[in-house]
């Protein structure tokens, strides 16, 4: 999956009051979720989805990764004009990073907040490398995982390996989109989002948009960065059966995603089941590709559910 280096995967705001109930919801204090994106996004990824959570009454925290939001690092050279050989050649900061230092981050997030009531924890597309790893360092602080059409490794290593070791995973239409950089050079994925090439944007609404209307897909893809710490891909995800494996989880299949196809998803659910065949996914499926639904309704439904 040399290719998939070059392309980009997929996916801070505190609202409102929310009802718990469930495993581990019955603690003291609101439940809070606590949305976690993917490569090349940001917490403005979740705005709809933390609006529609608030108007329900309930308490959404959208996390910014390290490097990315207002950490987000955009070269001179993607400005427009742009410049495309010197944004090929433009070094970035986010070389430097590591699936640890996403996993660090959201840890400390995930124990401020757990001081305040349970805490379910939701990762989007590569979102889940972190969600897993935090998952493994403090189980006793997070009442469910949630996994957003994301990367779930028990058996396979990291979520690169999703995409070059298996057969499900190398039907990825992220090969499809264009990218600048070689990471193995770079240290980063650097895909250019402002491109108006129209076949660019074919294969990044195939990939990731299906379905939307284009003015929608048009506006969530000026909400992604251009950067993703490569070793956030290599690095071992790997989740932990006697620590990971005791948190109550679900998956949120997306049905139409060609980004994390639907078998490699359902293959990630079963062995991750296999692993802890005591503790399975509670599994729901929406009608959506890898962004999710166009309108956030369907998923609060989901995530809401959760809490009787």
């Amino acid at each position: 999956m040399a290719e998939l280096s070059r392309r980009g995967f997929l996916g801070t705001a505190l609202v409102g009051a929310g009802a718990g109930g469930g495993r581990e919801l019955g603690r003291r204090g609101r439940p809070t979720f606590v949305l976690v994106h993917g490569a090349n996004g940001n917490a403005g990824y979740f705005a709809p989805l933390v609006a529609e959570l608030a108007m329900a009454g309930h308490r959404a925290l959208a996390v910014d990764l390290p490097g990315h939001g207002p950490a987000g690092h955009f070269p001179p050279s993607y400005q427009a004009p742009q410049d495309l050989a010197a944004l090929a050649a433009a070094p970035s900061p986010l070389a430097g990073l590591r699936l640890a230092d996403n996993v660090d981050h959201v840890t400390r997030i995930v124990r401020r907040v757990a001081a305040h009531g349970p805490v379910i924890l939701v990762g989007h597309s590569m979102g889940g490398a972190t969600i897993t790893r935090v998952g493994n360092e403090i189980p006793h602080l997070i009442a469910r995982l949630v996994y957003l059409t994301a990367f779930c490794c028990v058996r396979l290593r990291s979520v690169l390996e999703c995409f070059t070791a298996t057969p499900e995973g190398r039907t990825s239409l992220l090969t499809t989109i264009p990218g600048l950089t070689d990471p193995g050079r770079t240290g980063v994925t650097r895909t250019n989002w402002r491109c108006a090439d129209r076949g660019f944007l074919a294969a990044a609404k195939a990939a990731l948009a299906g379905g939307w209307d284009d003015a929608a897909f048009l506006a969530a893809l000026n909400t992604m960065e251009p950067d993703e710490a490569w070793a956030v891909t290599t690095d071992d995800a790997r989740g932990v059966p006697a620590t990971w494996g005791r948190i109550p989880r679900t998956y949120v299949r997306c049905a139409r995603d060609r980004a994390v196809p639907l078998p490699l998803q359902d293959r990630m659910i079963s062995e991750a089941d296999r692993a802890t065949p005591h503790n399975r996914f509670d599994v729901h499926t929406l009608d959506a590709p890898h962004l999710g639904p166009q309108h956030p309704r369907p998923l609060a439904r989901v995530l809401t559910s959760l809490l009787d």
